[in-house]
């Protein structure tokens, strides 16, 4: 298992190129950064993790824009979204910007995807509560045409062109991972098993990681898919301790775990990241 950060990527903590550079040095394997485009101020959707919306999730700078400042100060660390609201692009620009930025890193990029939470703000995308898996599937597959075909094609429901020219083309071949962000009920496991290439749990919604890994498993051979086809990034926007990591890393599947760093200013987030750097090397994670 390797070892990840994740950070809210606010302007008032370290920034995306800086924590990139200090990640990097002290032998993190990737970097992840969310989305939220806006929170609607009417608060009518409830935050998933019960109480008042933390205030980072009203603060966070675009992941994008952050993805490809860390791309251009390092060399080795994979840089990903964690995750990017698909259903809040245009599928042809964000093309256009995962290859880009794909291309700046020589081939780092992860794109973590999800469908999102908040009714409001996909709505004011246009993207309908009830219709978000579907608008977000057929983005992700028109993409993929993207970024594998000379002349791409797609037609949908929710998007649809004919013929068209897009470039750049991803480093990566076929394309840059798309790993799925949900939690882990039987239609989450079967989106990834259906078309992603990895699969983001977040533990503290999850009521069985194990059981949730077993039928990710399970849905992936009947689709005659290996388990590593879809490797687990285990994401925790609470506080990893040690012995989560233990467990993690003694589960024997999970490909990495990302553990929040704090969203404080930069001479605290370091100390956090020369902390988990040493419980990092402690369980072999780095």
């Amino acid at each position: 298992m390797k070892l990840g950060v994740f950070s809210f990527n606010t302007e008032y903590t370290i920034r995306a190129d800086e924590l990139a550079i200090a990640a990097e040095e002290r032998g993190f394997e990737s970097i992840w950064f969310p989305e939220h485009t806006h929170i609607p101020a009417s608060r009518e959707t409830a935050y998933p993790g019960g109480g008042p919306l933390p205030k980072e999730y009203i603060h966070m700078s675009d992941p994008f824009t952050s993805a490809a400042a860390a791309a251009v100060v390092t060399k080795t660390i994979k840089i990903g979204t964690g995750v990017c609201l698909v259903i809040e692009h245009d599928p042809l620009a964000l093309a256009k910007t995962v290859a880009t930025i794909d291309r700046l890193s020589n081939g780092r990029f992860i794109l973590g995807v999800g469908a999102g939470w908040n009714a409001e703000e996909m709505e004011n995308h246009g993207t309908p509560y009830s219709k978000r898996w579907k608008v977000l599937e057929e983005r992700v597959k028109a993409m993929k045409a993207l970024w594998t075909q000379e002349e791409a094609s797609f037609k949908g429901d929710w998007v649809n062109f004919e013929k068209v020219w897009s470039y750049p083309k991803p480093v990566q071949k076929p394309h840059p991972p798309v790993i799925i962000g949900t939690f882990g009920s039987k239609w989450g496991c079967q989106r990834v098993a259906d078309y992603a290439e990895g699969w983001i749990p977040i533990d503290g919604l999850m009521t069985s990681l194990d059981d949730s890994i077993a039928d990710l498993h399970a849905r992936l051979r009947e689709n005659g898919r290996k388990p590593e086809d879809a490797p687990i990034s285990m994401f925790d926007i609470y506080e990893t301790s040690e012995d989560d990591l233990k467990r993690y890393a003694d589960m024997g599947c999970i490909e990495r775990a990302i553990p929040r760093c704090p969203t404080e200013d930069k001479d605290t987030v370091l100390r956090w990241l020369d902390r988990y750097a040493e419980i990092g090397r402690r369980i072999g994670a780095i």
